[in-house]
């Protein structure tokens, strides 16, 4: 296994609060995850988790510090290559699913192969075998409408391992649905994980879901204590 594949050093993230003051919600903190461990964070709201998920996946910049995927500096890239790299090498998977409402399972499936420029054929062959394996295999051309809660989140799972991340970052992925259906996509998620061999940073609120991962932190007062 790859020592630190993904490293955080330093990190700090500052937002502006009323009257010019500075909200500091992240206090130079440091994270590191091997090649195909699992890691999750806890904490409570307002911690500022999710804004640590969206800067280790290069979606928000730190105010300070440095993530580091594969070697790569993500932040001293331009705006382009970081998306490239993004679209490459990161999975998501939000609380929410985010699914496009006008285009069916498939089609919000094979997107991000289609963005990177794969070959329409390609993009449908490799949506339609991950949603099999996500149980969805009678729902391709179902729109998100049409889907049950724990379906459409398990559109949203097989989307951001349809690409084959090195890692895939979750946010209170099971936070919007019932304890059934929670437990089948978590199971799923931990399932293709194993297989498929990639990372995984889990944002959660849920102990039980936290004990799932081989390390665990605690987020509070801007700093990452170990708890396993």
């Amino acid at each position: 296994m790859s020592k630190d594949f993904l490293a955080a050093t330093g990190i700090e993230k500052d937002y502006p609060s009323g009257e010019g003051g500075v909200l500091h919600v992240l206090r130079g903190l440091d994270l590191k995850v091997g090649r195909g461990e699992s890691v999750s964070i806890l904490g409570p709201s307002g911690a500022g988790k999710s804004t640590l998920l969206h800067i280790v996946g290069a979606l928000e910049k730190p105010s300070r510090g440095e993530v580091v995927l594969d070697g790569t500096s993500l932040f001293e890239l331009d705006d382009r290559q970081r998306s490239s790299l993004r679209n490459h090498s990161l999975g998501f998977v939000f609380q929410f699913h985010y699914l496009l409402a006008e285009f069916s399972a498939l089609e919000n499936v094979s997107m991000p192969l289609r963005i990177r420029g794969e070959e329409p054929e390609h993009a449908q062959e490799a949506a339609t075998a991950i949603l099999a394996e996500v149980g969805l295999a009678d729902r391709l051309s179902h729109r998100p409408a049409q889907l049950s809660g724990g379906e459409q989140q398990r559109v949203a799972v097989a989307r951001a391992l349809v690409h084959q991340p090195d890692f895939v970052l979750a946010d209170e992925p099971t936070g919007n649905l019932d304890k059934n259906n929670s437990r089948k996509v978590i199971n799923l998620i931990f399932e293709q994980l194993k297989t498929r061999g990639m990372g995984f940073i889990l944002v959660t609120h849920d102990e039980s879901l936290a004990d799932l991962t081989r390390k665990s932190y605690l987020l509070e007062e801007g700093k990452l204590h170990p708890l396993r």
